[in-house]
């Protein structure tokens, strides 16, 4: 049974729809989308992947559902929402299902919240712990719809969006639906921020993934949803690969056996071969052992000959959200692309000699051609890996 993805709506730092993103993702000058500001840390200037747009106002939806975590979902919806609601018409509401990647919904609301409260001695008007449920994101999605299908969120940290799509599919496959919304988001915070500065992963600078300077990452924020069929549609989801490390709470294992196994699982889903893959969106966070992890891994499954690339240079680490903002750009990779244009991977050209030699795309590169199959990665703390392959329909 073939799986589509009918329609994509996102918003990331590289802008708030696809033919924007499309355009800024494959200039020949790198984006100045992940910038430098010390807006969630005063007086300590970050590389950030910040949402520049004005996000829709949330004033007419109920207060728990209030938070830019769905401001991000309500934006991305937009460019869905008809192709959504003709699902509807077609299939019913009981039948669309809404499965979210998701990590920590209304941090900002709750750290204002907080802020309030320490000066004030009560919790402030318009705020609503719910703000904080981890299903908030898809109770918002759902009720915007009027799905009333299932509807979930799936937090496995940096892996959660692309597991979402995987998510999907099986439940398409199972029956239990005719339509699914899926996707992720994740939102900036204060505190997501000093949470990672604790464990030393934060650059200050611009990310550097595969280079021999690279000395971690940039966060940054967004959100991408898909609507998803058995039906025909532009892009197909070939094959996807799920694993488990078990081996360290924040460090991948080192190896990158899960990592090989998940993009192995992908291909072997789809009936598809390593030398047919035409590009690798890597995970690519600019950390030491991520790195180091995952070109072992490429290089193991894929070889070094396919064209790779690390995009969070240009939209920064959006966490939970990262893997369905990744599919996005695979997604635009695959669709009104005749030239094969491919995401550059932008660092400082230093590459590091004890890395794989893998093939990493410069700016301006393009296939000569459509391409026809495209691979995303995605790795999470704890060793939840995630690979989706993504084919013409």
């Amino acid at each position: 049974m073939n799986i589509f993805l009918q329609a994509v709506g996102v918003v990331c730092a590289l802008g708030s729809d696809l033919p924007t993103i499309r355009s800024r993702m494959w200039a020949t000058q790198m984006p100045e989308s992940v910038a430098p500001t010390d807006q969630y840390t005063p007086g300590r200037v970050l590389h950030l992947g910040r949402v520049q747009a004005q996000l829709p106002a949330l004033a007419q939806v109920p207060l728990q559902q209030r938070s830019r975590h769905n401001a991000l979902l309500a934006q991305a919806l937009q460019d869905i929402r008809g192709p959504a609601q003709a699902a509807l018409a077609r299939y019913g509401p009981s039948r669309i299902a809404v499965v979210l990647g998701g990590s920590a919904p209304g941090l900002e609301e709750g750290e204002h919240a907080v802020r309030y409260r320490k000066a004030h001695g009560a919790w402030p008007p318009g705020y609503d712990y719910a703000q904080q449920t981890l299903g908030s994101g898809a109770a918002f999605v759902a009720r915007e719809l009027g799905a009333t299908g299932p509807a979930y969120t799936i937090s496995t940290a940096c892996s959660s969006g692309a597991k979402a799509l995987a998510s999907a599919a099986r439940l398409l496959r199972a029956g239990y639906v005719d339509a699914v919304v899926a996707g992720g988001a994740d939102a900036l915070s204060a505190f997501t921020i000093a949470g990672f500065s604790a464990l030393e992963s934060v650059s200050a600078e611009r990310c550097n993934p595969m280079s021999l300077h690279r000395c971690g990452i940039n966060l940054g924020e967004g959100a991408a949803l898909f609507l998803v069929t058995r039906d025909s549609g532009p892009v197909r989801l070939a094959g996807w690969g799920e694993t488990s490390d078990a081996h360290h709470m924040s460090a991948p294992e080192p190896s990158g056996q899960g990592a090989a196994d998940a993009m192995a699982q992908a291909l072997a889903r789809a009936g598809v071969a390593a030398r047919a893959v035409d590009y690798l969106n890597l995970h690519g966070t600019a950390t030491v052992q991520n790195d180091a992890m995952e070109s072992r891994a490429v290089a193991a499954v894929l070889g070094c000959e396919i064209p790779v690339s690390a995009t969070k240079p240009m939209t920064g680490h959006a966490l939970a959200a990262a893997g369905a903002i990744e599919a996005a750009l695979a997604w635009a990779t695959l669709v009104d692309n005749p030239h094969g244009h491919l995401p550059p991977h932008w660092f400082d050209g230093a590459r590091d000699p004890a890395l794989s030699a893998l093939h990493l795309v410069q700016p301006g590169t393009s296939l000569g051609r459509l391409p026809r199959y495209v691979l995303s990665n995605s790795f999470a703390f704890g060793g939840s890996n995630a690979a989706l392959l993504f084919a013409q329909a």
